[in-house]
């Protein structure tokens, strides 16, 4: 099975993750992250909304700064592995984001 990060990691990620929805998606009012089996998924809080808003999830590789990415479809109610190459947990956000909410601030 795989591990989850580092606990240093997971609060790393959960920061850099909410300080971009602070900076491009006014329309969160915070970034949820939960770990399990090697994996972070990605919701958002949207004001007034009880239920948070499933985003993605992402891969851990090891590495910080580079995570796979799956996109949630509401459609499917399951997350399916996106094409892109690995990138930042920020660009995951903004692919995921950009998708479910209006456009960023700019």
């Amino acid at each position: 099975m795989p591990k989850n990060p580092p606990e240093s990691m997971q609060d790393h990620l959960r920061h850099r993750l909410n300080a971009r929805a602070k900076q491009r998606w006014p329309q969160l009012t915070r970034v949820q992250v939960r770990f399990r089996s090697g994996f972070a998924y990605v919701a958002g809080e949207l004001p007034g909304e009880e239920e948070p808003l499933l985003l993605c999830r992402l891969r851990f590789t090891g590495v910080l700064h580079t995570w796979g990415f799956a996109l949630y479809l509401a459609s499917r109610g399951t997350y399916e592995d996106n094409s892109l190459p690995l990138g930042s947990p920020e660009d995951a956000l903004d692919c995921a984001c950009g998708l479910y909410l209006d456009s960023p601030a700019p």
